[in-house]
């Protein structure tokens, strides 16, 4: 994004602007161009909280959307009329939960940029007609930047959106901040961490049944960092289960914390491109996750036989193959450190959206 005589203005509208994997790449993204923008964000949810990891200064505010239940024609005039009232250069929507500001934007009142990082449960095993319908109506003519592969073919052939509207731009992480430790004795019993949203789509249940299972062969601990509304339900089944896990609730910095495990587990139901497997990739661990988005191709080929089916005793064996074998664990933890090097680099996503950006300025330009 080169320097204007005028700082460009982008509205930013997120489902919530909680922390999870949209909002950090957006807050690496603003601390990363710094002053060559400013920034309005708009949390649909009220829940500001991720403002706090922004650089202090970067401009930016908050601006007041007042939320009442009110049917859908009703609440496109009202975003329409913030969009009026802010006037930004771009606007920027995330997911599906955003897609209403996209609609109201059909007439342009600003360039468009769309992000979809994922799908929640309900979109779990298959899109929803009536929102393929709306995302191919909502999304036809705007930019609409996807970090997997699997979300690229399916905006291509499920939304049917042209291929030149479609950007795969896959997430980048801080090879710096995440790095593996120096090498130490490793702690007795292993320690198996996971970094994430205490939310359904998670299925941490499914983590802690695995591991019950896994235990049988060798002893481990579980520290799971991330909070949510599954929490209570989570910290009862662990207790249940007997395991001996810890539960540190959200980690604003996780980077030093992935240097205290000896292994990575993801459990989820749905990912697409899960930047906490990048971490724990970047920080030299070994990855025991379930398949879905594009975890197998993310991970070295050396750690793709541990990426198993969404059931607990496949899991359970990538758990209990990976803590058995320290040696195995760090050959694969090194093979993904260079992957992560290789491909992962948030340089690399940094150049990408510079791109996107300036390609989104000039075709608003020209208009």
């Amino acid at each position: 994004m080169r320097e204007a005589q005028r700082q460009k203005l982008l509205l930013h509208v997120f489902p919530s602007f909680a922390a999870g994997g949209a909002q950090m790449r957006f807050v690496a993204l603003a601390n990363h161009f710094g002053s060559a923008f400013r920034h309005a964000i708009i949390a649909l949810d009220g829940d500001l909280s991720c403002g706090n990891r922004l650089m202090p200064e970067i401009a930016v505010c908050y601006p007041a959307v007042q939320t009442v239940p009110e049917r859908l024609p009703g609440r496109l005039r009202r975003a329409r009329a913030v969009l009026a009232r802010i006037n930004p250069d771009m606007l920027i929507t995330s997911n599906w939960g955003a897609i209403e500001w996209a609609i109201a934007n059909l007439v342009p009142r600003a360039r468009h940029i769309h992000t979809e990082d994922g799908f929640g449960v309900e979109e779990r095993d298959r899109q929803l007609p009536r929102r393929i319908l709306a995302r191919r109506l909502a999304l036809r003519r705007s930019a609409v930047v996807l970090p997997s592969r699997t979300l690229l073919r399916i905006a291509r052939d499920i939304w049917r959106l042209p291929q030149s509207q479609l950007h795969y731009i896959p997430n980048g992480i801080d090879l710096t901040r995440f790095a593996p430790g120096p090498t130490r004795l490793r702690t007795t019993p292993p320690i198996v961490g996971c970094v994430a949203a205490l939310r359904a789509e998670k299925n941490l249940a499914r983590l802690l049944h695995a591991a019950h299972r896994a235990m049988a062969n060798r002893p481990f601990r579980i520290v799971i960092a991330g909070d949510g509304p599954q929490r209570p339900a989570i910290r009862a089944l662990a207790a249940d289960l007997s395991l001996d896990a810890e539960f540190l609730g959200e980690v604003a910095d996780p980077a030093s914390l992935y240097r205290t495990f000896d292994l990575f587990a993801l459990s989820s139901d749905t990912e697409q491109m899960p930047l906490s497997v990048l971490e724990a990739m970047a920080s030299g661990l070994a990855v025991a996750a379930t398949d879905v988005g594009d975890i197998a191709g993310m991970v070295a080929a050396e750690n793709r036989p541990f990426v198993t089916g969404r059931d607990d005793a496949a899991l359970a064996s990538s758990l209990a193959a990976l803590i058995g074998s320290p040696e195995a664990r760090a050959a694969i933890g090194s093979a993904n450190r260079r992957r992560a090097e290789r491909d992962f680099d948030q340089l690399l996503m940094f150049r990408r959206y510079q791109e996107l950006f300036d390609e989104v300025g000039e075709r608003t330009a020209a208009a």
